[in-house]
């Protein structure tokens, strides 16, 4: 922070030449991060390096480990990496890292109000700073660090000045100020500082010197004028020598009173749209003033850029007329940046001498000053905006002690305490929808820009998240540059690098909103914000919190409420009975994002999402067991003999676990899908196959495709062949649901050649148990039967009773399909038998759905019906609407069979409305078929035959010939039958099964 030097218990250490000077420099500012050995050479040479640039830089390294070594005793302060170096900081201080931590704990106290200790913290770290920064270092490299750190130290120096005057010490604030205002005298808020301190020391002529000189140097370097707070604080001392030349009654000083009442209000917003609920809502302040309400307070909050100001600014003007006594309005700078929240003493200052109090009226103390602004307000209908407050406390003071006023409240706080002591209206703004985006922007930059490129405009709309602030800079940016398209923006804004800088003009914006709120946390809560901007999740539970900062979930929780207090994250509704959720703004995540990049190590972000990936691994794992039993997959590889983490969470799936991961389904979907393009640790695909049972449950089949080829492809990419052959399997698994037979076999086929060598034992046995399924929809009947039995000897193997319970039910039904009808029943109870216990009522309903149909071909249709229901009652205590659609559809073809029509065709199309919602349309083939049989038995042979047709169209692309034939023989025989004839239960059952007799009436 001056000129470089390394010390040793205070004796300085010989560094060398110029050259080896500027790389331990360029060491140093990147301390803890490896250096590329390329930008050493551009940082020592420029743009023109020797051709022995980095034999020089490696003799520069040995030399400086040398003398690092001989001074210190440490001889892995300078490490090598591939083609790169980095200073290991260990517990040796560098002078800009604690400066860094010193300016941080300084802020953290000013946001709490301890302004004296946060002061002194600021001294403390301006000290460090002895001359210009780098010095001594010459060559040019390093000139981009040096203007960074010169930048810092003006911005700490203006904010140690703001702080001081706070405190009252004018003078000090002078001393500092004259220098900076000396050698950068384009620096306003420098000027601003001196100005105030200099008015406060009673110098306001020299005040006035300080505001002319830099008048001129504004004018002459950059052609514009002071900015408007230097102008203001022009016209304050102006005022204020007016008001000292003029004696009163007494010879008491005081200033003008007002010629009418005051009208302070800021001009509203041009181009304001699209709150019209929340003005319809402020207008009912109208109405309890008027009501003798004993007072109308209104706070709007939320985030950064959401358009609190604009929404309070114009509701203001527009009810102006009903408030004949005046209009106050107060910036409070709760969240200013470059200034210190105004305190009630001042703003009440403000307030009645715009009410007409003469200055020697006004009290100098606090409570005096809230007592005679309650006085003067009593009585008189005025409306009082204050905005931008940081909290309760700044602007208790100002609230009327009751009667006809009424108080606008604006900031990010919500306001909780004030709400208790008053009768308050909360609105909490969010962003705007689409729709109404679109009509902001429009309005801001015209129709003619959106208009002519709807595609690119509603990207805009898009990319701007619903901010108002960031919709206006768009719409602004569009107008200021008509050269440039709609389509230019779109291309900056995409680019996640750019977006913010594209949102930020002349360092305000959206960044620099977000940044006032980040700049206030604690160190703790900032780093997990960091942390949540890296996950590309939308939302997550408190739990997540925990696991990327490693902390207990207690701790997490009081994080979060934090952040949600700053309006940095927003809380969200939870699934049914679930806890609420936590998600970021698209714009407050790309913030957050890039903090992440830029102060956490790639190690530190590394462990951060594995912890994350983990903990979403360790809680679907419970619950895939809670659902599918235990051993139903390979125990996870990466808590193989290890103790849980503290964070994790053992209770949250356990309730409800299909709930649970519903409302993960979104999460997880996003967690895979970022493992293409990144190195994070951890197997995706074990993520993905205790996800199948959301997936065949409620029927997420493009949900089901797109995780399991991401995951596929992490498993080729790292030569996992378990991971490939369980991707292949559950692919292959996936197209069986769609139907997709010849499909589903390729790929099962390859996913058995991948694990054939030896793979896992209980995917084997799935892609044995599913190559079966496919040979008995392709009429293959004996080739299913032996492949299913390989596969029940492999779920033995791998002691899956539950894998193994479900294969021995399909063989069971193929052997029923056979004619086998005593084998295939007697392997259906033991199918039932071997899964209980395991926990599995997916598993269940399907064997006893097996039972139900072997009892229809015994022609025992009322005891089917019974075990449809138990089918029934089984998928729905699941939410399993794919099971529920087949146990209907067998109490429909039992209840038709029983010559019940019009019960079997209640039940048939509830069957159908959930298998449209899954999307199974071979099942939906079937229960048109069980429709066309109900209703003809109605002697509707017309609309029977609708449902046959139906049937048969989509039983033709499915690869399934013996449904398809059977739907053939009913088609045609509709064809054939008239109102007139009667047709029985059993005719329907031979011509379906395809027995009828040679003399039977089928054509």
């Amino acid at each position: 922070m001056g000129p470089l030097t390394v010390e040793v218990d205070g004796d300085p250490v010989p560094l060398g030449g110029p050259r080896q000077r500027t790389v331990l420099a360029a060491l140093l500012l990147s301390a803890g991060t490896p250096v590329p050995v390329d930008v050493l050479i551009e940082t020592v040479w420029g743009g023109a390096p020797p051709v022995t640039a980095r034999n020089q830089i490696a003799v520069c390294i040995n030399a400086l480990r040398r003398v690092l070594r001989d001074a210190a005793g440490d001889d892995r302060l300078i490490v090598t990496g591939h083609r790169n170096y980095a200073f290991v900081p260990g517990r040796h201080g560098i002078d800009v890292n604690v400066f860094d931590e010193l300016v941080s704990r300084a802020r953290r106290l000013a946001g709490a109000e301890e302004y004296a200790q946060a002061a002194e913290c600021f001294r403390q770290a301006l000290a460090l700073w002895n001359g210009t920064a780098l010095q001594g270092v010459s060559e040019g490299g390093l000139e981009a660090a040096r203007a960074r750190l010169t930048e810092l130290w003006l911005d700490v120096s203006e904010e140690h000045a703001g702080l001081l005057l706070r405190l009252g010490q004018h003078r000090a604030v002078v001393s500092r100020m004259n220098t900076v205002v000396e050698q950068w005298p384009l620096r306003e808020q420098a000027r601003l500082h001196l100005m105030a301190a200099l008015r406060g020391s009673g110098r306001r002529a020299s005040a006035l010197e300080v505001y002319r000189s830099g008048r001129r140097v504004f004018i002459e370097e950059i052609g514009a004028e002071p900015g408007p707070a230097l102008q203001e604080l022009h016209q304050c001392i102006l005022r204020d020598l007016a008001a000292a030349e003029r004696p009163e009654r007494g010879g008491a000083v005081a200033s003008a009173a007002p010629a009418g009442p005051p009208a302070q209000l800021p001009a509203p917003a041009a181009a304001f749209t699209c709150r019209a609920r929340e003005v319809a809502e402020l207008d009912r302040l109208l109405d309890a003033a008027r009501g003798g309400v004993p007072l109308a307070v209104a706070v709007i909050s939320g985030t950064s850029g959401v358009g609190k100001t604009a929404l309070a600014v114009y509701w203001s003007n527009r009810v102006a007329k009903s408030f004949p006594d005046g209009q106050l309005f107060v910036d409070m700078r709760g969240h200013d940046g470059h200034e210190p929240p105004v305190t009630p003493l001042r703003a009440l200052d403000r307030c009645l001498r715009a009410l007409g109090v003469a200055s020697v009226d006004i009290p100098e103390d606090l409570d005096g000053r809230s007592a005679l602004y309650r006085s003067v307000l009593d009585g008189k209908r005025v409306l009082v905006l204050l905005d931008n407050v940081r909290s309760v406390s700044q602007v208790l003071p100002l609230i009327p002690g009751g009667g006809l006023s009424c108080v606008v409240i604006t900031g990010r706080d919500s306001f909780d305490r004030l709400a208790g002591d008053y009768a308050t209206m909360k609105l909490g703004l969010q962003p705007l929808d689409s729709e109404q985006s679109g009509r902001m922007l429009a309005a801001v930059a015209g129709p003619a820009y959106t208009e002519a490129r709807a595609d690119h405009a509603a990207r805009l709309v898009e990319l701007c998240g619903g901010l108002p602030l960031a919709l206006r800079i768009v719409g602004a940016s569009l107008i200021a540059k008509p050269y440039g398209s709609v389509e230019l923006v779109v291309r900056r804004l995409e680019d996640r690098r750019r977006r913010l800088d594209v949102l930020s003009p002349h360092e305000g914006g959206v960044r620099g909103g977000i940044w006032n709120s980040y700049r206030e946390l604690s160190a703790e809560a900032a780093r997990l914000f960091r942390l949540l901007g890296l996950l590309p999740v939308e939302d997550f539970a408190s739990w997540v919190g925990a696991a990327l900062l490693d902390v207990c979930q207690e701790r997490a929780e009081d994080l979060l409420e934090r952040l949600v207090e700053a309006q940095l994250v927003d809380i969200r509704p939870g699934a049914c009975g679930m806890p609420p959720r936590f998600g970021l703004h698209s714009l407050l995540r790309l913030f957050a994002w890039e903090r992440g990049m830029a102060e956490e190590l790639p190690e530190e972000r590394q462990a951060a999402l594995g912890r994350a990936f983990r903990a979403w691994l360790t809680l679907a794992d419970r619950g895939h067991e809670q659902l599918r039993g235990p051993g139903h997959v390979a125990a996870l590889r990466e808590w193989a003999g290890k103790k849980q983490p503290h964070w994790f969470t053992a209770e949250e799936p356990w309730s409800d676990p299909m709930t649970w991961f519903e409302s993960e389904r979104q999460a997880m979907a996003d967690l895979i899908g970022q493992w293409r393009d990144t190195d994070h640790q951890g197997h995706p695909w074990e993520l993905v196959v205790r996800m199948v049972p959301l997936f065949e449950t409620h029927g997420h089949l493009d949900a089901w495709r797109a995780v399991a080829d991401t995951a596929l492809q992490v498993a080729r990419a790292g030569g996992d062949t378990d991971g490939v052959g369980a991707m292949l399997s559950s692919l292959g698994t996936l197209e069986i649901y769609q139907r997709n037979y010849p499909q589903a076999r390729s790929l099962l086929l390859e996913a058995k050649s991948t694990l054939e060598p030896g793979g896992n034992a209980r995917t084997r046995a799935t892609v044995l148990r599913n190559l079966a399924l496919c040979a008995r929809f392709s009429g293959e009947l004996d080739e299913a039967r032996l492949l299913c039995r390989q596969a029940i000897d492999c779920f033995a193997q791998a002691d899956d009773h539950t894998g193994r319970s479900h294969a021995t039910g399909l063989l069971a039904q193929i052997e029923l399909e056979r004619g086998e009808n005593t084998l295939g029943i007697s392997l259906i109870r033991e199918a039932i038998a071997t899964g209980q216990g395991s926990s599995s009522l997916r598993v269940e309903a399907q064997n006893i759905y097996r039972l139900a149909e072997a009892l229809l071909r015994e022609g025992e249709a009322q005891e089917a019906e019974q075990t449809g229901l138990e089918v029934v009652v089984l998928s729905r205590a699941e939410a399993d609407r794919l099971g529920e659609a087949h146990g209907l559809r067998v109490c429909g073809e039992a209840q038709w069979r029983q010559q019940r029509a019009e019960q079997a065709r209640t039940s048939l199309h509830q069957a159908l409305q959930a298998a449209v919602e899954v999307g199974d349309t071979f099942l939906q083939a079937r229960i048109h078929l069980d429709l066309a049989c109900a209703t003809v038995l109605r002697r509707d042979p017309v609309q029977a035959r609708v449902y046959a047709e139906f049937a048969l169209s989509r039983l033709r692309g499915l690869s399934s010939p013996h449904w398809e034939q059977r739907a053939e023989r009913l088609y045609r025989f509709l064809a054939w039958i008239k109102p007139d004839i009667p047709v029985s239960p059993v005719e329907l059952v031979r011509l379906l099964d395809g027995s009828a007799p040679p003399g039977d009436r089928t054509p």
